[in-house]
């Protein structure tokens, strides 16, 4: 195999190196992901030069010979000694599989000084990524969009959605583009029009609003927040007063506090738990918005518990699996990474959580709502990136940031296997 290299322009390919790819791992490139086959232990990989940035040996413009004054090609003092530079061994060819002379050790299957060793990079770019799974669309989500998606498949453009029908930007662009017209309230629903209710709930007072506008009203509240929300009722009924815990302006909040306005008390965190009064310590209730950090709310709840011994809470944790379950797929990735990325919008609750539980861990953490928004200064320094995303965001996204991250090695590490399934409405089932 001829050497790769040589003196090469700026802008071009530059050599090809070999890297380890493990067995059975995948590498991700530019967009393309290959799996090594079994027994082969390095595989050549091209790297792209940046911009301003040369192979070896390239310094711009012309070449001139050394010794020789620039302009005039008057002798000077001379050229300085190169080193000696040590030489390679070289070696007879021979075919892949075919043993060498007597004596000579195995050949490997491609010479690795067949291959310049350095790479020029126009950016700082991490050896692996540790993919944290789950991740991405969890079943909740995923059905509020096909119920978007059947809506306007049965009824045509447009199809209005009140608020975002799950907390992603790109998500929302996409069914725009597909006719979704995304609104705030249902006063910017013309009467009669479709209109679908977001993944995260709507109160009794806009589902009332619905039916009084005439409203074909389709529901995609997420089964888990409605659980919720049936508590919520169940308990605000046998008297006693409901500690949410959740941040307030969320709509998932906002949809379970207008279950029972007149006993639902918000509780936002440690501070308010030490703080919040109830009218009768012996009647007293608790209820989680469904993407929650699992340790701050366990956290929340113990304050409560030490506060009021009557407390009573949901027979199963309102916290979603989904949410669960992606904290500890973060957490295990975390502490090995030097870096973590989380993909997903600003507004999504889910997401932002794992960007706080990171950075709780000591590792550097940042929300990411597509590959565009990395920053090469965060990279300075990083070997492994620690890479998830968020319920809402779509799968695409994680790949399009891996390409985006350069030739890495990609390590999965699934920490548990969801086949949680929400069937759809009745009004959009095929």
């Amino acid at each position: 195999m001829g050497r790769l290299g040589g003196d090469r322009q700026a802008g071009v390919l530059g050599p090809a190196q070999p890297q380890e790819v493990p067995a059975g791992g995948v590498r991700h490139g530019l967009g393309l992901g290959t799996r090594a086959g079994a027994g082969r232990a390095l595989r050549p990989v091209r790297s792209a030069v940046g911009r301003g940035g040369g192979a070896r040996g390239v310094t711009g413009g012309r070449r001139r010979r050394p010794g020789l004054e620039p302009g005039r090609g008057r002798p000077v003092a001379g050229p300085r000694p190169r080193p000696a530079r040590p030489r390679r061994p070289r070696h007879r060819r021979h075919r892949a599989g075919r043993a060498g002379p007597p004596g000579d050790p195995p050949r490997p299957l491609i010479d690795p000084f067949a291959y310049e060793q350095e790479t020029v990079m126009s950016s700082p770019v991490p050896h692996t990524v540790l993919l944290a799974a789950p991740r991405s669309f969890c079943a909740g989500v995923e059905r509020a969009i096909e119920i978007v998606e059947h809506a306007l498949r049965r009824h045509g453009a447009p199809v209005y959605v009140r608020k975002q029908i799950v907390h992603n930007t790109h998500v929302v662009a996409e069914l725009e583009e597909r006719g979704a017209v995304f609104v705030e309230e249902l006063d910017e629903v013309p009467a009669g029009a479709t209109v679908v209710f977001s993944a995260h709930g709507v109160s009794p007072a806009v589902r009332a609003d619905g039916e009084h506008r005439g409203l074909d009203v389709i529901d995609a509240t997420c089964p888990l927040v409605t659980k919720v929300h049936t508590e919520a009722r169940r308990f605000a009924a046998r008297g006693d007063t409901v500690l949410l815990i959740g941040h307030g302006g969320h709509e998932e909040v906002e949809g379970t506090l207008g279950e029972a306005p007149e006993r639902t008390v918000l509780v936002e965190d440690v501070a308010a738990a030490h703080s919040v009064e109830v009218p009768d310590p012996e009647r007293v209730s608790y209820l989680t918005q469904t993407t929650l950090a699992v340790d701050e709310t366990v956290e929340i709840v113990s304050v409560l518990r030490q506060r009021f011994p009557a407390l009573r809470g949901p027979a199963s944790d309102d916290i979603c699996y989904a949410t669960t379950n992606r904290q500890e797929a973060l957490s295990a990735v975390a502490r090995e990474a030097d870096l973590v990325l989380v993909v997903g919008s600003a507004n999504s609750s889910n997401s932002v959580r794992l960007v706080e539980l990171a950075r709780r861990g000591g590792t550097p953490a940042y929300l990411v709502d597509d590959a565009s928004a990395i920053r090469a200064e965060w990279l300075d320094g990083v070997s492994v990136v620690g890479l998830t995303a968020g319920a809402s965001a779509p799968p695409r996204l994680v790949d399009e940031v891996i390409a985006a991250l350069g030739p890495v090695e990609v390590v999965e590490r699934t920490t548990a296997t969801e086949t949680v399934h929400f069937t759809l409405p009745l009004a959009v089932r095929p």
